[in-house]
């Protein structure tokens, strides 16, 4: 089987049709995780907060935003917001699947979508919502290099905390919270390894810690 194909069944598991139908709609958002292969190797595609922003300004996270009333689903709200905000075209997409909705520290149910795009392609960031664009080695996100962790009161689990110098730009990121935990389940689900780091989750069925978690959060709506 094939990556792709391999990356398919896996996340099959974390289908949850129903689950998401029980989200208020205007607590829903989506993220697009996209993956790449430069030089053989597997690389996440990121970007930094504009200053701009009301929200998480001149952070690192993943293209996305709020579910629109015009999107038929996640994955529409991820593939729009995709293209809003680093000119990525739903044509140089390819969807893997999806990972459970997971809760931001701002409210929201946060729908991550898996895909696949080229090694080709050339981001045109909207100014008004991001700053930077850039992409990091998946295995880096398994690394206890530059990797940190720590409890903060009232948060389930460890805050994941990563610092990264672009090889392109030379400039260091933070990448941590929502978008460093879904870079590390991405990498351990991909590349099939465990984090040289302790975790929250099983690394070899992390789908059961994911969903307790977002059950919990839905029984508290």
């Amino acid at each position: 089987m094939d990556t792709i194909g391999k990356l398919k069944t896996c996340l099959k598991q974390f289908e949850c049709e129903s689950t998401l139908s029980q989200l208020p709609p205007h607590q829903k958002a989506s993220v697009l995780i996209p993956l790449f292969v430069k030089k053989g190797e597997f690389h996440i595609l990121m970007t930094l907060r504009s200053l701009n922003l009301k929200h998480s300004a001149g952070e690192v996270c993943f293209p996305g935003g709020k579910h629109d009333s015009g999107d038929r689903d996640e994955i529409d709200t991820a593939l729009r917001e995709a293209e809003e905000e680093i000119g990525l075209s739903t044509d140089q997409v390819e969807v893997v699947g999806r990972l459970f909705p997971v809760l931001s520290k701002s409210g929201l149910f946060v729908t991550p979508v898996v895909a696949f795009i080229k090694d080709t392609f050339q981001a045109h960031p909207n100014p008004e919502e991001v700053s930077h664009v850039f992409s990091v080695p998946l295995s880096f996100f398994l690394s206890q290099t530059n990797h940190s962790s720590y409890n903060l009161p009232g948060i389930t689990g460890k805050i994941h905390s990563f610092m990264y110098q672009d090889f392109d730009s030379k400039k260091m990121f933070h990448i941590w919270g929502l978008t460093a935990i879904l870079a590390v389940l991405v990498a351990v689900l991909l590349l099939s390894r465990k984090p040289m780091f302790e975790v929250d989750f099983d690394s070899e069925d992390p789908l059961p810690f994911f969903q307790r978690n977002l059950h919990l959060q839905i029984s508290k709506l």
